[in-house]
């Protein structure tokens, strides 16, 4: 037996693991023979057990009451015994004590442990707690039962109750290393040391009113005690020169008392029956004490101490830590002597202290009324007993007793996933955390309204602007959409509005502050727009912009007169600010690494700073200016004239974005809108030589200058997956959202349809009938139903393989389609389903969007596969290619030509030429002439999952026909036709009387899809009582209200002869299809017997849109192995490193999943030197063979390949996708863009 390890037994077997063979092992359990090998190849075999109620037999000495025990019952060999956990006393036979009344506390980095002194063992026990990584200081109180430390890995002050149970961060902001802590359990106040800020704060019990009591002259201050009974605290400094110091609990009296011979003081411990302070020196290797003024300073313990840390004082007893040792030793405290160790061979020991539940009764001055304070009540020593305090950055007025309700002046930053504040109204910089009820992931741009006393800030990942009070509460988001990286914002308190900047969208928007009458400003020559500034007197707006070619701009504050002010010598431009006062305007580049300066007109340009690591935001206030730095994580400060005397305000703080400076006292100035908001409707806006009305985006200004329209007349709805928004035609730029069936202003959203539904590709609206038609591909089926959702019904669903886009032509009353089948094709039919005719069959690939020109009678598709743009005729006659190549089509639409007297006619003749539609791969929508296919333009760019677009128009739904007075006189459904109409019932009864039969109304509903009674003439009123007539004729335009006009379908007037009708029609219907059958086996395979062996016949299956685990069915004649190299090649166009036919895949996978993983799929098309590469998850797409399918080896370099690229793409860095912009520098500084990040900003 190599390495057995473990062992078990079961009936007649033994059973082992072995680590030299890894097996597990058996054998006959008397006689060790019949050995055999259970299992084997495991990596190292520990223990092993066999689970079997055999193996536990019945029969317990405890009983069923666990013996009468109160905790533990151990069973004896003929009883059992009661037992209590480590520490806890038996205060009889059966029972434990309920808690402990005295034990040791100490720390031990990543555990915190107790010895009680309830009990006689001594042995430790580990407090139940989670995630202790490095705790330094303890202490108690035993009020509450809460034991609190330091954690200098997390920097946080954590509490729990003596047990482990209700565990909470107290404190977990602006610490860097909290070596020292302390209670006053008198007021329940928390009393810390800070060696990374050199500060010594204060707060409530809870984490609560926290505030900085010390914070100059302090060198790596360590441990500290409180003395409630005499309201002094003291602490060990062991910096440059150590020493120990005292001041009253209020930071008051503060004075040196021992600062000699002194080299690492460590523990301190007050004895408060003898008046003593003790002290540890790791340095001087002694413990020591004095009187509390530092007199009569006394070596107590000199030798045998390598390494003391943490010390307390019990009774008539000390208690001390010693790293070297590593062990709790204790001692006389009077004279040192009868030494005793507690507890040893215990690494990394820290703090220590006795929890005792007999702590001396104290008064409390601040017991009543909080000592008349309206924050922080802290004791003090006599005469004053206690005295008030403020949280930090707040002043405490001149009563002694108030606070100011907040900071007046102040610099506020964004740090990604918080907002902090350093108060400039005290003398020290702290910064304090905004406490918003709401998580942040990736805050970049604040600002701030001095007025309302509110914060603004925007979140690139949650794509959102919000805000706040300066107190945290309030929250709310007033701009959730159309937004992309919002990376500059400015609040013109003066004018009540947000300005603010969209790298991604490459736009500058105005609002006003609630985020209503949002409009577009800027949205030409924009690259990459960054920081904003605002000069509301001047009537002037500022920005940066570091695209590829950095600029400094300057426009009025409603877009207009705009002009480049520096253009040279810039790099990244990140912050930006005015300097009112001095009539100068500021900026930080962080790739010249400069702050520089020039006047408001660009001219005078000076350098400030330099060099400066990596500056991004800039503001100013006062007579310095003030900035955040990347790579020193730090906020910085330097004279706004000469750049002079910079110091550093804050460190240590990564993710520093935007900062702004505020002072609340500052007047605000004069509001050039302020009086009846500028006779403006909408919104006013400043200009140099005075205001401009503006509208929100998409709605006309009207001629009076000051009011705008109700609406835009015209304009793109398109969706994009996650939302529906739109672009006004009435105006150059709009990006507003709106819902799925819901009013045209985004209010009344409902659901007309939710089940029965599978992948619903197409939607089109008949407005005449009041019908909506639709293509489900993953049923192929062609439905239609009422505009709320009622009498639906089946069309079409013979000889669909997955229809996708749908039109209608109400007036002609055809219905037209796209089949991305195994033969791609565009049908027609009327708009009941009948007389279906395929137009166009041929050299088509994947015909995606489909879209009407009612004027010129002509269809236009787009071709997703071959790249291009086509139309023809209504009866698929006259093709031609209007655009190509196009990357990725998906959707398109055009504008109906009408002129009215609302619309002039020289702007509606530049809308008309147009068609639109939506690419997948380039994220944009885009236009062309739709006579010419020239003059191409990107409408909107950098738009994810972009879907259907359309023209919304009142000049595109226009024309009428026989549906549209009454709907035909029918129940249910009408359908017109060329020049007749049809009426038809719902698949399903919904309870109404249906008929077919045009102004009758049956008594009561039938079952069937038709109606039998004699029809009546069509009167005005369809509600006249039925009669019956002559025989039927149809309803043409001619006879429609010739007596007896029925719909088509209805060839007997009633009884025996339309069931006779009804089996003829069965039989011939079954009939032909027999035939179609035949003839579709025969034609198969011909084609199959003479196919070409020398051409591929390579073809993808058509994207179902169903599932992930869609199956592929790949055909391919056997081919020379080098072909297997090159068929997934397009061949002769720009785009030939990609493989279209995995791009088809990939987009039916995702196409209509709720799931962002096939969305992910698709987005891994992405540019590159050889041009694009699609990752095809393998795991996704079931490639079958067949007798005709490739081979095994060809199969498994398709399946390498196809890893080979997903790897190459999930390696990809930043910089790797990204065209280089500088020479020296790669990319521009985002830095939360991944697609635009520079190796600088990776590095910081």
């Amino acid at each position: 037996m190599p390495h057995p390890f473990a062992i078990t037994v079961f009936e007649d077997s033994l059973y082992w693991t072995d680590w030299h063979t890894k097996s597990i092992n058996s054998a006959n359990k008397f006689t060790g023979k019949n050995q055999e090998i259970i299992r084997n190849k495991l990596h190292f075999p520990m223990d092993i057990h066999t689970l079997h109620p055999q193996r536990q037999p019945a029969g317990n000495r405890c009983g069923t009451n666990n013996g009468g025990c109160s905790h533990l019952c151990l069973p004896s060999n003929k009883s059992y015994t009661c037992a209590c956990p480590t520490g806890f006393k038996k205060v009889d036979h059966h029972n434990c004590a309920d808690g402990l009344d005295k034990f040791l506390l100490f720390a031990r980095r990543t555990d915190i442990r107790r010895i009680s002194f309830d009990t006689e063992d001594m042995s430790d026990d580990v407090i139940p707690l989670a995630d202790v990584r490095n705790a330094v200081a303890l202490d108690w109180d035993a009020k509450d039962g809460y034991i609190y430390w330091t954690d200098v890995t997390t920097d946080s002050i954590n509490r729990a109750l003596w047990n482990g149970t209700k565990q909470e961060v107290v404190v977990d902001t602006s610490l860097e290393s909290p070596a020292g802590l302390a209670i006053d359990w008198v007021t329940s106040k928390l009393y810390w040391t800070d060696a990374g800020t050199d500060r010594i704060e204060v707060s409530n019990a809870d984490g609560s009113m926290r505030t900085v009591l010390i914070w100059e002259n302090l060198d790596r201050p360590r441990d500290i005690v409180v003395d409630p009974i005499g309201g002094f605290m003291y602490w060990t400094d062991w910096g440059a020169n150590p020493k120990i110091e005292r001041a009253g609990m209020d930071a008051s009296s503060r004075i040196v008392i021992i600062s000699s011979n002194l080299t690492w003081p460590n523990g301190l411990a007050i004895d408060y029956e003898t008046k003593r302070l003790y002290w540890a020196d790791a340095g001087m290797k002694t413990i020591e004490y004095g009187n509390f003024d530092g007199s009569d300073r006394q070596v107590l313990i000199g030798s045998q101490l390598p390494h003391p840390f943490g010390l307390t004082v019990h009774k008539d007893k000390l208690y001390w830590t010693d790293w070297q040792s590593k062990s709790i030793q204790s001692a006389d405290k009077l004279t040192g002597l009868g030494r005793h160790t507690l507890a040893e061979n215990l690494e990394n020991l820290m703090d220590i202290h006795m929890f005792h539940r007999l702590r001396e009764t104290v008064h409390n001055p601040c017991a009543v009324n909080n000592g008349g304070c309206s924050h922080l009540c802290l004791l003090a020593p006599a005469p004053k007993a206690s005295s008030c305090a403020c949280p930090t950055g707040i002043n405490l007025q001149t009563d002694g007793k108030t606070c100011t309700p907040g900071m007046s002046s102040f610099l506020i930053f964004a740090r990604r996933t918080d907002i902090r504040m350093v108060s400039l109204d005290i003398p020290y910089f702290a910064d304090v955390v905004l406490a918003v009820n709401s998580s942040m992931k990736n805050t970049i741009a604040i600002g701030v309204d001095p007025k309302e006393g509110k914060v603004y800030w925007s979140d690139s990942t949650l794509k959102k602007i919000s805000r706040a009070n300066i107190n945290g509460k309030a929250h709310e988001d007033i701009v959730s959409t159309g937004l992309v990286t919002t990376d500059g914002l400015a609040v013109d308190a003066v004018g009540r509005k947000i300005y603010w900047t969209d790298t991604g969208t490459n736009r500058i928007e105005v609002a006003n502050l609630d985020g209503s009458m949002r409009k577009v400003l800027v949205w030409q020559n924009l690259d990459s727009p960054r920081a904003i500034a605002l000069y509301h007197e001047m009537g002037y707006l500022y920005w940066t912009d570091w695209g590829e070619h950095a600029k400094l701009e300057r426009s009025a504050m409603d877009g207009s007169d705009r002009v480049v002010l520096i253009s040279n010598n810039l790099g990244w431009p990140n912050g930006l600010a005015i300097d009112m006062a001095g009539s100068q305007l500021l900026w930080a580049d962080a790739h010249t690494e400069r702050i520089e300066a020039s006047d408001l007109n660009g001219q005078n340009r000076r350098t400030l700073v330099t060099p400066v690591q990596h500056p991004y935001g800039l503001t100013l206030l006062g007579s310095h200016i003030y900035w955040t730095d990347w790579q020193s994580r730090s906020i910085q400060r330097a004279d706004k004239n000469t750049g002079t005397n910079m110091i550093t305000v804050r460190a240590n703080l990564p993710g520093l974005m935007d900062i702004q400076a505020v002072d609340r006292e500052k007047p605000l100035g004069f509001n050039k809108c302020g009086r009846r908001n500028g006779g403006c409707t909408h919104l006013c806006l400043p200009r140099p030589n005075g205001t401009s009305c503006a509208c929100p985006t998409g709605i006309l200004l009207k001629g009076d200058g000051r009011s705008c329209d109700d609406s835009p007349e015209t304009y793109l709805l398109f969706s994009n997956r996650v939302s529906v928004r739109r672009i006004s035609l009435d105006t150059n730029c709009d990006h507003r959202r709106a819902r799925a069936r819901a009013n045209l202003d985004g209010t009344g959203m409902e659901t007309v349809i939710s089940q029965g539904l599978k992948t619903t590709d197409g939607l089109a609206v008949d407005w005449v009938a009041r019908n909506m038609y639709w293509t489900d591909t993953g049923r192929n089926t062609i439905e239609v139903a009422r505009l709320d959702g009622t009498s639906r019904k089946v069309l079409v669903n013979n000889s669909l393989d997955e229809p996708r886009a749908i039109a209608v032509f109400p007036s002609k009353g055809f219905l037209f389609w796209t089949d991305w089948g195994h033969i791609a094709k565009i049908e027609r039919s009327h708009l009941d389903g009948s007389d279906r005719k395929v137009l166009i069959n041929t050299d088509l690939g994947w015909p995606n969007g489909l879209t009407l020109d009612y004027d010129t009678r002509r269809i236009f598709w787009v071709d997703a596969h071959l790249d291009r743009i086509e139309s023809s005729d209504l009866n698929g006659k006259l093709r031609q290619v209007l655009v190509s190549p196009v990357s990725h089509p998906f959707a398109l639409t055009q504008l109906k030509p009408v002129s009215s007297p609302l619309t002039p006619f020289s702007r509606l003749s530049q809308q008309d030429r147009w068609i639109y539609w939506t690419d997948w791969q380039t994220k944009s929508i885009q236009r062309v002439d739709k006579h010419t296919g020239r003059n191409k333009e990107t409408v909107l760019a950098n738009v994810e999952g972009l879907m259907d677009i359309i023209v919304v128009s009142p000049h595109r739904q226009t024309g009428t026909n026989l549906c549209g007075v009454n709907n035909g006189g029918c129940t249910h459904l009408c359908f017109a036709k060329t020049n007749s109409f049809v009426c038809a019932c719902p698949d399903e009864p919904d309870g109404r009387p249906c008929s077919t039969i045009s102004g009758y109304i049956p008594t009561s509903p039938t079952r069937g899809t038709s109606s039998t009674p004699v029809p009546n003439k069509i009167p005005k009123a369809p509600t006249d009582s039925p009669h019956r007539g002559p025989s039927l004729v149809n309803c043409t335009d001619k006879n429609l209200n010739q007596e007896g006009c029925v719909n088509n379908v209805v060839t007997a007037p009633h009884g025996e002869g339309l069931h006779i009708s009804y089996v003829i029609g069965g039989v011939l219907t079954i009939l032909a299809i027999l035939i179609l059958i035949a003839a579709l086996i025969i034609y198969r395979h011909k084609k199959s017997k003479f196919a070409d062996p020398g051409v591929s016949n390579l073809t993808y299956s058509n994207p179902s849109y169903r599932t992930s685990t869609q199956e592929v069915k790949i055909e391919a004649s056997q081919k020379p192995p080098i072909y297997n190299q090159l068929r997934y090649k397009k061949e002769g166009g720009v785009d030939g490193g990609y493989t279209k036919e995995k791009i088809r895949i990939v987009e039916g996978v995702c196409l209509l999943s709720n799931e962002e993983l096939y969305w992910d799929d698709l987005k891994q098309i992405k540019p590159s030197r050889g041009g694009l590469h699609t990752c095809m998850r393998t795991d996704t797409v079931s490639l079958q063979a067949s007798s005709a399918s490739l081979d095994d080896g060809e199969t498994e370099q398709l399946l390498q390949e196809e890893a080979s690229e997903c790897s190459s793409i999930t390696t990809l860095t930043p910089s790797a996708i990204t065209p280089q912009r500088h020479a020296q520098h790669s990319l521009p500084d985002t830095g939360w863009v991944s697609t635009r990040k520079p190796s600088t900003e990776s590095e910081v």
